[in-house]
């Protein structure tokens, strides 16, 4: 499948957009060897800064193979905004649907006309404390699988120490440097003519967040944790510490209310 033209809004886009990029972001760019020139592909990325879409698709844009991002179908009815998206070709992701497969409709038939869609599996802004990538959603898996087409793992570190998760303010002095590394496809063969199960999908998806992991840990020249961090089981390990608070504090109430009552 041949690739596409990039076109003139995405040309547009990056007349815009990478001025400033270049001015406030050094570069160490590696792996693009790795980015396929012809067809349809998958590109994996770990998410820290609201930055590091902009500098990520620059780096991409660098390889003639622009990236499609993952977006809220409601955007592209948006005046301005809307016609932007259009234009520059990104994703709609229709979630209301009910069906999980079809909520990614427009991926897949992206990906079967020869198009690299970007995923960012973890789904936001990682929550680890120390920046390394959370568990992922299975988006990614599941147009993997549909598709069969190779998905590319990508780790990126220095946007997050420009702009840090949920920051309001960039720290621009001194210049920091964007990394990128893209590692070869991961190998998900094992895992093709089965059925679709919540379980593989998971499997899948651990496979490839593993790999992203693995390059940001080369990126960093350091280890990640053992264990991903789950936003999830976090939010359920919260719960569970308020509930058993809880009775504590209303004990030490009681007790109190009952000091000041003698």
């Amino acid at each position: 499948m041949p690739r596409r033209r990039i076109g003139f809004w995405y040309r547009f886009a990056a007349v815009i957009c990478k001025p400033p990029l270049v001015v406030l972001l050094k570069r160490d760019w590696r792996g693009m060897e790795n980015i396929p020139a012809d067809g349809g592909f998958i590109t994996a990325v770990n998410h820290n800064s609201h930055v590091d879409p902009f500098a990520y698709a620059h780096y991409q844009y660098n390889t003639g193979r622009v990236p499609r991002f993952l977006a809220k179908s409601g955007l592209f009815r948006k005046g301005l905004v809307g016609a932007a998206m259009r234009g520059t070709g990104q994703i709609p992701v229709y979630r209301e649907s009910t069906d999980a497969l079809s909520a990614f409709r427009a991926a897949i038939d992206a990906v079967e006309r020869g198009e690299c869609v970007a995923f960012y599996p973890e789904g936001t802004l990682t929550r680890d404390p120390d920046g390394w990538p959370m568990t992922g959603k299975t988006g990614a898996a599941r147009v993997a699988l549909q598709t069969r087409c190779p998905v590319i793992p990508v780790a990126q570190w220095g946007c997050n120490e420009l702009l840090p998760p949920y920051a309001k303010k960039p720290h621009l002095l001194p210049r920091k440097t964007h990394r990128v590394l893209a590692g070869p496809p991961v190998d998900l063969s094992r895992f093709y003519g089965q059925e679709m199960t919540a379980e593989l999908l998971k499997e899948v998806t651990e496979a490839i967040m593993a790999d992203v992991t693995r390059l940001l840990e080369e990126i960093r020249g350091e280890k990640a944790p053992e264990t991903a961090y789950d936003p999830r089981r976090e939010r359920i390990e919260q719960r569970r510490r308020t509930e058993a608070q809880t009775p504590a504090q209303e004990r030490a109430q009681e007790q109190h209310a009952e000091g000041q009552s003698t």
